[in-house]
Formats: structure tokens, C-alpha cells, sequence
């Protein structure tokens, strides 16, 4: 039986392990199984695929390895760098900033602390999703401890100025101590993740997003940062960050990153920029009443987010889906609810147009094949859609 053919357009939600990974993450599956935190040779041998994978994000994020936490992914990381370092410092007068087009892993965790008379800060963003400058330097104050932005966000694809965030953190560093997080997890495959570059104290990274394994992930974490574990249990990760090694995924993990040099980016940037504009173009060319949320000058390569006026996009998504093309009306972790997008609403986008949106988010595998498929399709689906539809196109 033929293998059934799609168009995956869902790189955001999570991507395929890449084949050369799979091959090096089996043996720890089956023969090379041990415990790496086993005495004996059998465990030494899985500590040595942990170590390897450690070397290669150091190597990678240009820090050292005992810079490396390993986690379950971007959603644990961002939950330790926050709460592990408000924790930490266990002042009742802190104060803490992030953005209001966050991830729910960022979000939700403030809005915990904020409960707890932690006092927080949830700075506005202009029309296309990047945050205000000049709200962050209004908002810093004496007892700011951490600010927390996202390098990429997942839905509309903005990157953000983390290097300037980090010029202005510095300065008002030489007076308090203020930490910086970034969410890099929409980043890896695409953008310059040097630490050092950064100016960040914590990242955070997840390996599903970059052709590896689902479940496994890490945060860098400054030397000097500090934080305490969220769990207790066993030793690993010098204490903070306790359970048993995921060898297999975190070994995958690393082969994943292992393939991001940076003629390999530059390569695949290339290809995916000229597939979304050839996307984009496509769409606003054939539908009429389209807007495009993303601003294709400051975003990844990867996404073109839409709102197609006068369609409800879970509608859109399901057409789509019958067509076996595989889309998303938003973040993954957040879409199966059918509340309109946070991002959008902050972006300053009404309510009934943020409930018209789909994301698209090209991989390294699309092709001009798929996406000459979808400018095909998509069209008499919108048309049909909006026949039928309640919505009206004012």
C-alpha cells in the first residue's frame, strides 16, 4: 500500500525527526540502553551520549557546558529559568517583565507568580508584534529581577530585538541585578543563537522544533545565574533539574543541533524565504479580502500568517485537512482551544479577524510542488467558505 501524500505546513507546531538523527538516537533505545547515571561501563557508555550532546549545544549556543540544563523542552525551561529564579532570590518585592504576545509556557507561569504578589509587567507591541522599546525602559525599575522575551514568536513569526533588549538590561545591570530570558525555541533553525551575541542569561530550546526528538529540550543557563531546581528526586544537572536522563531523545537532540552550521541555515533560509513569498504572493494575488499578519522584513523565513476576511479559519483549517494540507490556526499548544489568538489581540487586531486566521509555516522539506498545490487549492475553499459563511466582509 502507497504511503498517502500531504503538504505539511505545520513546522511551528513540530517537525519530522530528521533520518540521520533516528540513526543516532536507536542504539540507546535497544543495545545501548543503560542508565546514565549508572557506576558500571553499560551507564558510562549512555553518560557518554549525554556528555557528547552537552558539548555539541555548548559548542553550538557558545557557552560551556556546565552551562547546559537538560529538560523535557522549551515549556520545562521556561518554567525553570522564571520560577527557578524568582525562587532563588526569594525577595517579596520583586518585579518581573515580559511581553504580551508570549508563549502560554512564559504567560502562564507569570500569571502564577503574579498571584503571589510577585509584581509583573506585561509590556505592549507595536502593529506587527515587536515589542515597545521605550515601554521596557519605562518599565524597568529598582527591584526589576528578570525580564523575559521571546526571540521568535510562534504564531505571526516577528522576530524580536533581543541584542537591544540586552544593551539596555546591561546598563541598568552596573546598578541592580536584572536577568534576561529568551524563549529561542521558533529561533534555532534560523537565527544567530550565540549567547555571548545575545547578551541573555537564560535560553531556551526544544528539540522537536529542529528535527529531533519530541520531549527533550534544554535551557542555557548563565553561570552565575541563579536558580533553583523545580523538582527534587534525583541529583542530575547539578541538582537542578532532578529525573532520570532521556539518553535517547537527548542524544538526538544534539545530532539535531549537530546539523545547524551555518552554511546549512544560510542554505535552508534561502530555500524557505523564496517558497513563503512565492506563498504570500500566490494568496494575495488569487484571494480577494486577505490580510497578512506577518511582517515578512522582520520574521523568520518560515511564516506567513493570514486572516482571510469572513471565514472562521478552524473552518478553513478543516477544508484544508480534507485536502490533506496540514496547517494551524495558531500556536500548537494553544489551538484545540477556540479562543481567538493573544498575539493577534495585542498586535491591535479585532476580534472577528483574529477568529479569520490561519498560520502557515514552511520546513526544509516543502517544495514548489506544495506550495503550487496549496495557491491552487486555497481559493475555490475560501470562496466556497464564505458562501456559507455567517461572517460578513465589511
Amino acid at each position: 500500500m502507497l504511503q498517502k501524500k500531504y503538504i505539511y505546513l505545520d513546522h511551528s507546531a513540530t517537525t519530522a525527526v530528521d533520518t540521520k538523527v533516528l540513526q543516532i538516537m536507536l542504539p540507546y533505545f535497544h543495545h545501548k540502553f543503560g542508565n546514565a547515571s549508572s557506576a558500571h561501563t553499560f551507564g558510562q557508555e549512555a553518560l557518554m551520549a549525554v556528555d557528547k550532546t552537552r558539548k555539541q549545544a555548548a559548542h553550538f549556543l557558545n557557552c560551556s557546558n556546565q552551562e547546559i540544563i537538560f529538560t523535557s523542552g522549551s515549556t520545562e525551561s521556561n518554567n525553570l529559568a522564571i520560577k527557578g529564579l524568582v525562587s532563588a532570590l526569594q525577595n517579596k518585592k520583586m518585579h518581573i517583565i515580559t511581553s504580551s504576545v508570549e508563549h502560554d509556557s512564559v504567560l502562564e507561569p507569570f500569571r502564577e507568580l503574579e498571584k503571589n504578589n510577585i509584581e509583573t509587567t506585561y509590556l505592549p507591541v507595536q502593529s506587527d508584534g515587536t515589542v515597545k522599546i521605550d515601554e521596557l525602559k519605562k518599565a524597568i525599575k529598582s527591584n526589576t529581577i528578570l525580564v523575559s522575551i521571546m526571540y521568535v514568536n510562534s504564531e505571526v513569526g516577528i522576530i524580536q530585538p533581543i541584542t537591544e533588549i540586552s544593551k539596555i538590561i546591561k546598563k541598568i545591570k552596573k546598578n541592580q541585578e536584572i536577568y534576561f530570558h529568551t524563549d529561542a525555541t521558533q529561533a534555532i533553525n534560523f537565527l544567530n543563537c550565540d549567547v555571548k551575541y545575545l547578551g541573555v542569561d537564560f535560553l531556551s530550546l526544544s528539540g522537536h522544533k529542529i528535527y529531533g526528538p519530541k520531549g527533550v529540550g534544554l535551557l542555557y543557563k548563565k553561570q552565575n545565574a541563579p536558580i533553583l531546581s523545580l523538582q527534587q528526586g534525583g541529583h542530575q544537572e547539578n541538582n537542578l533539574r532532578s529525573g532520570t536522563f532521556n539518553v535517547s531523545g537527548i542524544a538526538g537532540l544534539g545530532a539535531a543541533i549537530n546539523q545547524l552550521n551555518k552554511k546549512v541555515v544560510q542554505q535552508n533560509n534561502k530555500k524557505i524565504s523564496k517558497l513563503r513569498d512565492m506563498l504570500v504572493d500566490g494568496i494575495i494575488k488569487n484571494i480577494p479580502n486577505v490580510i497578512l499578519n506577518t511582517n515578512r522584513k522582520n520574521s523568520t523565513p518560515s511564516h506567513a500568517h493570514f486572516s482571510f476576511l469572513g471565514v472562521e479559519g478552524e473552518s478553513i483549517l478543516m477544508a484544508l485537512d480534507l485536502q490533506d494540507v496540514y496547517v494551524s490556526t495558531g500556536s500548537a499548544c494553544a489551538s484545540k482551544n477556540l479562543k481567538a489568538s493573544h498575539v493577534l489581540f495585542a498586535m491591535g487586531i479585532k476580534q472577528e479577524i483574529a477568529h479569520n486566521s490561519i498560520r502557515f509555516t514552511l520546513g526544509k522539506h516543502t517544495t514548489i510542488a506544495e506550495i503550487k498545490q496549496v495557491i491552487k487549492i486555497l481559493p475555490p475553499i475560501i470562496k466556497q467558505l464564505r458562501k456559507i459563511s455567517p461572517y460578513k466582509i465589511n
